[in-house]
């Protein structure tokens, strides 16, 4: 009882939030131990406690990450939305020229010492949109002028986004529909929302005729490959074939863990198309929980919009669950065939340096908005 109300006491914030990591966090080791079966035997000689080992850690450093920004006001990331921000831009820039290409996408950036990758994409996610909730709340009542919304807001979703469009045009897209759904949750008035889009569509016609010129820098052909895969091949490719498989085989109620075998022949069965694997292993049950995680998530953070008496704290909340929600949907979406195929991580349970990182450091910040509102309602 005492231990119980100790961990309650670290533990501030929404408890269902809290519950909702717990779950995923559960759910995640599972399936990554399953997903990896077939590549511990091809890569390790079947050695699949290595790749839980370091899930696990991984994992349990982004389960520290939560707690570790949880505890910080949220008001902080305000004070260092700019800076990330800036940040953020030259890490796309040098990515963009001199990454690390794995399967043909220059996303990572290679640090020698360390001997160790990871993606800018995925921090200037986060970056743009703590700032872009700093910049709504400068503005308390309707964004009505060009200087209140070109160059605060708009400007600067469309370079992070023109910058990680070339290499990881998905990330792109989740980023920049979640930045025009928080424009209009921003009351920004809607001829800038329609205008932001406008000028994605532009920049993205600039993507494509530079592709045409540079291939090795914009991925054009992969991009014209997948939609044209889904377009003309009503049972999708490879991929999207095995995951429908997977599905299917698993039913209402599933192979049970560990008995999947699409593992075997579903390329990336850890990381974009575990929940296809989820679905194998615990059936329609498991993937309609899974689903329904990500769902309350969002409503949660809807909740504490309602609540926070600060701006920014609303905003913040909100922008970060819509991220998190839109790619969970986007990547659930994937592997029954509703989009073309991309390179989005499932949060919180695809195995994935990375993206467990800054996804687990979202996690926090909207705990931190939580744990303070929890504070004045109970003062």
């Amino acid at each position: 009882m005492a231990l119980g109300n100790r961990i309650a006491a670290e533990l501030r914030g929404d408890r269902t939030i809290w519950m909702i990591i717990a779950v995923l966090s559960i759910i995640s080791v599972l399936s990554v131990y399953s997903a990896t079966g077939s590549l511990a035997w091809q890569a390790r000689g079947g050695n699949t406690t290595s790749y839980l080992l370091r899930h696990a850690i991984m994992l349990g450093f982004g389960l520290f990450l939560v707690y570790i920004c949880h505890l910080l006001h949220y008001r902080r990331y305000q004070q260092m939305a700019p800076f990330l921000l800036l940040i953020s831009v030259p890490l796309l820039a040098l990515t963009l020229l001199f990454g690390h290409s794995i399967n043909q996408a220059s996303r990572w950036i290679e640090i020698p010492i360390l001997s160790f990758s990871f993606q800018p994409s995925d921090y200037a996610k986060l970056a743009l949109i703590v700032y872009i909730a700093k910049a709504l709340t400068k503005k308390q009542e309707y964004i009505t002028s060009f200087k209140e919304a070109f160059l605060p807001i708009i400007v600067p979703v469309l370079i992070v986004c023109g910058l990680i469009a070339p290499a990881n045009l998905s990330t792109a897209l989740v980023l920049f529909v979640t930045c025009i759904a928080l424009m209009f949750v921003g009351r920004v008035s809607m001829k800038y929302i329609f205008l932001l889009g406008l000028l994605g569509i532009v920049v993205f016609a600039f993507l494509i005729v530079l592709g045409k010129y540079e291939p090795e820098m914009v991925r054009l052909d992969t991009w014209t490959a997948r939609v044209q895969d889904y377009l003309h091949n009503p049972d999708g490719g490879y991929q999207v074939q095995q995951a429908k498989i997977a599905i299917a085989r698993g039913g209402v109620f599933g192979a049970g863990p560990g008995n999947s075998v699409a593992r075997n022949f579903l390329p990336y069965s850890h990381a974009d198309f575990i929940y296809a694997i989820i679905c194998e292993e615990y059936g329609l049950i498991g993937g309609v929980l899974v689903l329904s995680l990500y769902v309350l998530l969002f409503f949660r953070a809807v909740k504490l919009v309602t609540k926070s008496p600060k701006a920014f704290g609303a905003f913040l909340a909100i922008g970060l669950s819509l991220l998190l929600t839109v790619q969970a949907l986007a990547n659930i979406a994937v592997s029954v065939h509703l989009v073309p195929a991309t390179g989005l991580t499932l949060p919180m349970i695809s195995m994935g340096g990375t993206s467990m990182v800054f996804t687990s450091i979202a996690l926090g910040m909207i705990l931190s908005v939580s744990k303070y509102i929890e504070t004045i309602d109970n003062a």
